[in-house]
């Protein structure tokens, strides 16, 4: 009995040592112009430029597949941002993708909200809150304003309303920078 004991926990050590040193050695490092050209996208995984998210657009560009000019959300400051990092020259947005908008920010009108839970399946950030049968809600810091939420609502009960970012700053969605124009509400 203590000899199998022996055995299996000197199996394990050996295996153990493989696998650390198989980790070490055959360690996969990212792109790092695939980070900072994902640093610089603006994160609403709204999929306008025929990509799943910003990460795999990122990555395509820094294979060189696709141009830097395919990103409504971000604008014309992300194709800016891209060229001045990737030293290639700015190309005006790609109006097949979409056209630049304002920042917007999903708004739940919690009287006609049936709790269905369609847009929280639909949200590709978690930004919406909720449960089914309840009411929702959006958390403003967490919401892109993607509009990916709309198509989904059976009660039109989302609106989408403009924000205006703080001074000095392009970056998108920097919650800290952004402040609500919602007009005549109290």
């Amino acid at each position: 009995m203590l000899t199998a004991i022996l055995a299996i926990t000197l199996l394990a050590l050996i295996l153990g040592l493989v696998l650390g040193f198989a980790a070490i050695r055959f360690k996969v490092e990212g792109d790092p112009i695939a980070d900072q050209i994902d640093k610089i996208l603006p994160q609403t995984q709204c999929g306008q430029c025929s990509f799943a998210g910003c990460r795999p657009y990122a990555e395509a560009i820094a294979a060189g597949e696709v141009d830097i000019n395919r990103c409504p959300p971000g604008g014309e400051a992300t194709i800016h941002a891209l060229a001045d990092l990737l030293e290639v020259e700015f190309k005006p947005l790609d109006e097949e993708c979409g056209v630049e908008k304002p920042k917007m920010l999903a708004v739940i009108d919690e009287d006609r909200c049936i709790g269905c839970t369609l847009c929280i399946q639909a949200c590709p950030v978690d930004a919406i809150l909720g449960a089914a049968k309840h009411m929702h809600t959006v958390i403003a810091s967490e919401c892109t304003g993607c509009e990916l939420c709309l198509p989904p609502c059976p009660v039109d009960c989302i609106d989408m309303v403009e924000t205006k970012p703080k001074p000095n700053t392009w970056r998108w969605p920097d919650p800290a920078h952004i402040d609500l124009k919602l007009g005549d509400q109290p």
